[in-house]
């Protein structure tokens, strides 16, 4: 745990502007990634993350780079780096997570 408690000492070295500013930036980044993002996030390269998968490299590249694609690919992805996926309608006034997806066969 010393490289936790150093990071702590760094931390409370800097000035409060300067620690309300890499607050500010941490919530900003748990907000919103794109898949490379939140590949690294999770300290997993191209390769790992393509043998999980059972692809190629050059596949995880590409699905990286896209923009659009079906909810189970997306859902496969999320998986293999260890998460759910959850699919959720935002309106102004409240939330509603969309079930329908949750029930799609797993190859």
């Amino acid at each position: 745990m010393a490289g936790r408690n150093s990071f702590a000492k760094l931390r409370a070295a800097m000035s409060p502007q300067a620690q309300a500013r890499a607050k500010e930036k941490a919530l900003l980044l748990r907000q919103e990634m794109d898949l490379a993002e939140l590949r690294r996030a999770r300290r997993l390269s191209q390769e790992e993350l393509a043998q999980v998968l059972d692809v190629g490299q050059a596949s995880i590249a590409k699905l990286e780079k896209r923009t659009d694609m079906y909810v189970s690919t997306l859902r496969r992805f999320v998986e293999a780096i260890g998460g759910d996926l959850e699919i959720v309608a935002k309106f102004p006034d409240h939330s509603i997570p969309i079930k329908q997806f949750e029930d799609l066969n797993h190859p």
